[in-house]
């Protein structure tokens, strides 16, 4: 973004975690089904937590509340429209 000039604002969401209107802007804007918004990585996993009961745009929601670790990023808006950029090169998408 930055070899694009593009002007962005990073928040750090550890240090600022989203709300639960913050995790449901989220889930509006991308195309992605709710339970893509969850990192299903080692930590999920030291939770203990079943990959199978966070689908719902819910379940979702309460999750990152609890533990926002778990949530995939980079995610990236412009205007009302979001995508999880992981790949990075996703970013590309929004920016043509």
């Amino acid at each position: 973004m930055r070899e694009r000039g593009v002007e962005f604002d990073v928040i750090e969401y550890l240090k600022q975690p989203p709300s639960r209107a913050d995790l449901e802007r989220i889930l509006d804007a991308i195309p992605n089904e709710p339970a893509d918004l969850v990192r299903k990585d080692k930590r999920f996993g030291e939770l203990g937590l079943d990959e199978g009961a966070y689908q719902t745009r819910e379940a979702v929601i309460e999750v990152l509340l609890e533990h926002p670790e778990l949530m995939q990023r980079p995610v990236i808006f412009r205007g009302d429209r979001a995508l999880i950029c992981r790949p990075s090169e996703t970013v590309l998408e929004l920016l043509d």
